[in-house]
């Protein structure tokens, strides 16, 4: 049985030896959360005003607009967030490699052409991977950043060993603020870590999907089969056979899963490409890629298709870790929630290292003491 001294000794090992990347990823997570809404309040040309409360208008509309604009674009995709920001339409020219023109589903009016990085991406990607470079199948910053689980449920269940009775926290909490620095800071430290249970495991448990699945990704194991194409004896000979329109596929799309609320479309990107559209639904605990169809081009067949109904374990694992890991399962109220935890979250990483400096600064001061005593 180990003593309360032994648990200390190991909470503090469970956080100390990676305070620097674990507070990181726990900030960049954080931020990350509201990274849809720091957009729309930093930059004016992501923001979807309807003053006149219009309707959305049709998808293919809006890439007809970016088309018009551009004549010799090839649009490849678009990309549908919250209802106050743009749509966003992926597109290459021969001027732009890669651009993604800002659309306002309302008006119909291009705000602006983005050919960088978008900050919800940048901010996504350094908390996903450390912006480490992927190798393939793999990123080494990817793995760093799966491996917190053990850091976080090591830090929780080390941590409920030491604070003896900590359910009172819940019913009697306790900030001697008068007191000194240290105590201070170990009553926030100790309060936030209780509050705070039902959070640290619910990173933890994600964490470990996300671990998992990079091993997955790693070993080339597909959790989901890979998109069809067009069967070669479906592709028309005859080069004036007409193409199924993108108004036409997002029409069959509805009809199958009225409750389809695109967030993808991927447009068809040579004669055997299908349109993929993947969107979300009714169901709150699943990501916006829970539904998705592939539809022929040229024959308007339903190629494949998914739901949360016919998804495998492991697929609804996939699909409800982004929602449990970013708290986007009930909108805005779910969001500053789980950014409200991660502030404090990452707030005890800091709080637990003053801790620590400030344990190692007294025994230094102890051992200089009895050096010259």
């Amino acid at each position: 049985m180990l003593s309360n001294k032994s648990w200390f000794k190991l909470h503090g090992w469970c956080s100390l030896p990676v305070w620097l990347i674990f507070c990181f990823v726990c900030l960049t997570g954080t931020i990350a959360v509201l990274s849809h809404e720091l957009t729309w309040l930093t930059n004016p040309a992501a923001r979807a005003s309807n003053p006149q409360d219009k309707p959305a208008l049709p998808i293919s509309q809006l890439v007809a607009a970016v088309q018009q604009k551009f004549p010799t674009a090839d649009v490849s995709g678009v990309m549908t967030f919250e209802p106050y920001l743009v749509h966003a339409i992926t597109f290459t020219d021969h001027d732009k490699p890669y651009a993604i023109a800002y659309v306002n589903q309302y008006s119909g009016e291009i705000q602006e052409i983005n050919e960088g990085l978008t900050f919800i991406g940048f901010m996504r990607s350094l908390h996903g991977w450390l912006l480490f470079p992927w190798q393939q199948s793999y990123s080494v910053g990817y793995y760093l950043v799966s491996a917190m689980a053990f850091v976080m449920l090591g830090a929780l269940i080390t941590g409920l060993m030491v604070y003896k009775k900590f359910w009172r926290s819940f019913t009697q909490p306790k900030v001697r603020l008068t007191a000194n620095k240290a105590t201070v800071l170990a009553d926030l430290h100790r309060l936030a870590g209780v509050w705070s249970i039902w959070f640290l495991m619910l990173m933890s448990a994600t964490g470990f999907w996300y671990l998992a699945q990079a091993i997955m990704w790693h070993n080339e194991i597909d959790i989901e089969p890979h998109a069809p194409i067009v069967a070669i004896n479906e592709v028309p000979t005859d080069s004036q056979s007409p193409k199924l329109s993108l108004a036409d596929a997002m029409d069959i799309a509805t009809k199958r899963f009225p409750q389809l609320q695109p967030s993808f479309i991927m447009l068809p990107e040579h004669q055997r490409g299908m349109y993929q559209i993947s969107g979300g639904g009714d169901h709150i605990f699943y990501d916006q890629y829970a539904y998705a169809l592939s539809i022929n081009p040229w024959t308007g067949i339903i190629a494949s298709e998914k739901s949360p109904e016919s998804l495998t374990a492991v697929q609804t694992l996939m699909h409800i870790a982004d929602p449990l890991h970013y708290g986007t399962l009930g909108g805005l109220w779910t969001k500053f929630l789980w950014f409200f935890f991660g502030v404090i979250l990452t707030g005890m990483s800091i709080t637990g290292f003053m801790m620590w400096a400030t344990r190692l600064k007294k025994a230094m001061r102890e051992d200089a003491a009895s050096a010259f005593a």
